[in-house]
């Protein structure tokens, strides 16, 4: 029998092989990554400065430790070129595969923003070790870091930054941090918290030219108004990576589409992870790959199981300014009714429906520890 093929050694490749050995100790299972395989936190990358790890000491195992512990086949630094899945085969850059069942754990890659200027080709992304180790080195004798993105890896990293000692500008065309995320008062009170350590805001701001001297860059905004720093971070955004399924046919709408059992619209071919959209979802978040990886896993064994969500709630990891937020399934957004409580110690916003039963929320500094008991008053998240 043909192994399983999984394509991709992140967090959803690699928990789905672990979840698939509980089950099954025998089936051969493929892993195929681009990369050298090495195992670490992704969530880690974006406060491991303060946590003064660098990222070696981010890597938790390596490809031929895992493939021992898991009993796996791993293929590093190996492109996946095609697909037949007519005939169930692979190509690679380092030649061809068969499988029985085939798995897309492929993540999702930076959105890349062309700006114009000569500095442009220069802003660093981070999206795995590799990019962190290359941040860290390039961070050695600099001083001044511009980050595009108030978002959530964006507030992460300039919390991280300006806690180690580093002056930090924030820009984006945001009104507030965190503005697909949170309501504007939770996101106002992060923004007036990292402001008290020293992030520079430049919000409602656009980007129209990084340009480089070789010493240094200048960002020219709309308008004219310009800052210079010494580097230049960029997380406007990740995006599934859903190339190589869309070049096999496979149904891709904002990520690969999947049905609960998680299932392509190709037979044989599944996805989890970054990568994947299932009933309109994307869910780029730890605790959704964690329930894909143990259905996906059981489905793989031979019982079809579908997946199915609880309320899972999202740590921000902003320490200057906590925030836990688990806002409403978009289903519910026409129905949604917002209440705040805002004070100097933080901010509790909670969304009911019209019957008064709560549907999310989003708690920052001390109200955080409300988590636990307004999670309990949750529905799930899919059924």
């Amino acid at each position: 029998m043909h192994p399983i093929i999984i394509i991709g050694s992140g967090l959803a490749g690699y928990t789905l092989a672990r979840e698939f050995r509980k089950l099954d100790k025998e089936t051969a299972v493929t892993l195929i990554t681009a990369d050298d395989g090495t195992s670490y936190s992704k969530p880690m990358l974006s406060n491991a400065l303060s946590n003064q790890k660098n990222a070696a000491s981010l890597a938790m195992a390596n490809a031929e430790k895992m493939a021992n512990d898991l009993r796996l086949k791993i293929l590093t630094n190996t492109s996946v070129i095609k697909i037949n899945p007519e005939i169930n085969t692979i190509k690679t850059d380092q030649g061809n595969l068969e499988y029985s069942q085939l798995v897309f754990a492929t993540g999702a890659r930076p959105i890349k923003i062309p700006f114009a200027g000569n500095g442009a080709r220069d802003i660093l992304s981070i999206n795995n070790l590799d990019d962190y180790r290359i941040f860290r080195e390039k961070l050695a004798n600099i001083k001044r870091v511009a980050i595009l993105g108030p978002g959530l890896i964006g507030c992460e990293f300039a919390n991280d930054l300006i806690g180690s000692g580093y002056e930090v500008s924030v820009i984006g065309p945001d009104k507030f941090p965190l503005q697909q995320m949170l309501p504007m008062e939770a996101g106002r009170a992060l923004q007036n918290a990292l402001t008290k350590l020293g992030v520079d805001w430049h919000l409602e701001t656009l980007t129209n030219d990084i340009s480089s001297d070789g010493s240094a860059y200048t960002l020219t905004f709309e308008g004219g108004k310009s800052i210079t720093v010494d580097l230049v971070l960029s997380a406007v955004g990740l995006k599934p990576d859903t190339k190589l399924a869309a070049a096999t046919d496979i149904t891709v709408n904002r990520g690969i589409v999947v049905n609960r059992y998680l299932q392509t619209s190709v037979q044989n071919i599944f996805a989890l992870g970054d990568c994947m959209e299932v009933e309109e979802l994307v869910l780029p978040f730890v605790m959704p790959i964690m329930f894909c990886a143990r259905a996906l896993a059981s489905t793989l064994a031979g019982t079809q199981v579908q997946v199915s969500f609880p309320a899972m709630p999202v740590v921000v990891k902003t320490p200057s300014h906590p925030i836990i937020s688990c806002p409403p399934h978009p289903r519910h957004e026409d129905q949604w009714q917002l209440t705040i409580d805002a004070d100097k110690k933080g901010v509790k916003a909670c969304y009911y429906d019209k019957q008064k039963l709560l549907l999310g929320f989003t708690l920052t500094g001390d109200k955080i520890s409300e988590k636990q008991s307004l999670t309990k008053l949750l529905p799930s998240y899919l059924d």
